[in-house]
This record gives structure tokens, C-alpha cells and sequence, in this order.
């Protein structure tokens, strides 16, 4: 447990020297940073109950489905503006940079995903613009296609989200949702598009998970 008064570390430098680089599994296109039993996470994520958890080390189905889709099909996002909601390492929005669309932003309020976006990229060849904050009060971006993975777990977050997600849609932008059905998931708003089984380790064991992608329509 991080003692008081001890530094936090540098995240770049972190992550480079404990997160080691490996495939993601179901995805071996793409490599990441990803914390293991001996990554001593907890020296970079904080103690503070304002602190954000270290979601962005680990893989999640959510992200996982979304990043496969794309890859198969890149008729998606090519030539399109693409936003990745709650970004995390990066996946989604690697995935879709990679895939062919004209720009890629990856927005998280987690200043330790954001380096992980930055160091990720450059492992995959990619351009991201990674950015801290939280945007989901702000009107709708400009933007063609907004990607959201794992962000219905928390049923405060999950009306947030939504309510962002409703502004979007009416908007013009597409959305698409990545998600292996977690409690707060608006199924009465969504079309399942597609279902591929992926690594999940919000599962609680890191084992392989069934998980959708989801197209909204925004209908609440």
C-alpha cells in the first residue's frame, strides 16, 4: 500500500519499466502495455478515493469486441472521424486508426491511461490524439463515429453515458457500444450487431467472455 508522502511515479516510465508488451487475446493484430501479478500497479494508480481505478491496464470484453469488429471490417471507419469514449489502453481506438479512419481521438479522465494511449500507439504505428476529460456533458463532438466500450457497470455512469449518447445520436453521429452485457446495459436501446468471444477481465477471472457489439438508436 502507497505510503503518505511517497512519490508518485512518472507514467510513461512506469508503464514502460512494469507493463510488459504482449498481444491482446482474440485481437493478435495489436500489442499493448498490460499489468501482470508483478506490475505493482497500485504505486501509479493512487489511494485516494478520487483516484480513477486502473482500468486501462487490463483487457476488457467490451473494448475487445469493439477493436475485433472494426478490424473485420474496416468499411466502417474508413475516411470517418472517430471518437473512443472512456479509451482505457487504447484499444478501440488502435483498432480503428488501424482500420483507416481519417482521425482518431481517444478521451479517458484517467491522466495514467492517457500516457498508456500515447505509448500504445507507437507500439501499433498509429496517430491518436489522446486527451483527460470527461466529455460527457459537453454537447455532442464533431465527430462521425463514437465508440463506447465497458462504460455500463456503474449505474450513475451508465445515465450519464446515455443521456451523452441520446445527444450524439440526435446529432447525426453513429454509435456504436461494446459490451458483454453487464447489469446497466440500455438493451432497450440497442441492436446487436455482432458477437465474438473475448478476453474479459472485468469477469473477475481474465478468462474468455462472450461479448456484443451493439449499434444505438437511441429511442429512450
Amino acid at each position: 500500500m502507497k505510503r503518505p508522502g511517497m512519490q508518485q511515479p512518472d507514467p510513461v516510465a512506469f508503464i514502460k519499466a512494469n507493463l510488459p508488451i504482449s498481444p491482446v487475446p482474440s485481437i493478435p493484430e495489436i500489442r499493448l502495455h498490460t499489468a501482470g501479478p508483478a506490475s505493482g500497479l497500485w504505486r501509479l494508480a493512487g489511494r485516494r478515493e478520487a483516484d480513477p481505478a486502473p482500468y486501462w491496464a487490463y483487457p476488457w470484453a467490451g473494448g475487445a469486441v469493439l477493436a475485433r469488429y472494426l478490424l473485420d471490417r474496416p468499411e466502417i471507419v474508413v475516411g470517418r472521424r472517430v471518437l473512443d469514449l472512456g479509451a482505457g489502453s487504447g484499444l478501440v481506438a488502435i483498432a480503428a486508426a488501424k482500420a483507416g479512419a481519417a482521425t482518431v481521438t481517444a478521451v479517458d479522465i484517467d491522466a495514467n491511461a492517457i500516457a498508456a494511449i500515447g505509448l500504445n500507439a507507437a507500439i501499433n504505428g498509429v496517430d491518436i490524439i489522446a486527451r483527460a476529460a470527461d466529455i460527457i456533458e459537453d454537447p455532442p463532438p464533431e465527430i462521425d463515429l463514437l465508440v463506447v466500450g465497458d462504460l455500463f457497470y456503474d449505474p450513475t455512469l451508465a445515465l450519464r453515458v446515455m443521456a451523452f449518447l441520446r445527444r450524439c445520436e440526435a446529432s447525426g453521429i453513429e454509435v456504436l457500444i461494446g459490451d458483454p452485457e453487464r447489469a446497466h446495459l440500455p438493451r432497450g436501446e440497442l441492436r446487436r450487431i455482432a458477437t465474438h468471444i473475448v478476453a474479459d477481465f472485468g469477469g473477475g477471472t481474465g478468462g474468455a467472455a462472450p461479448a456484443g457489439v451493439f449499434a444505438f438508436f437511441g429511442n429512450g
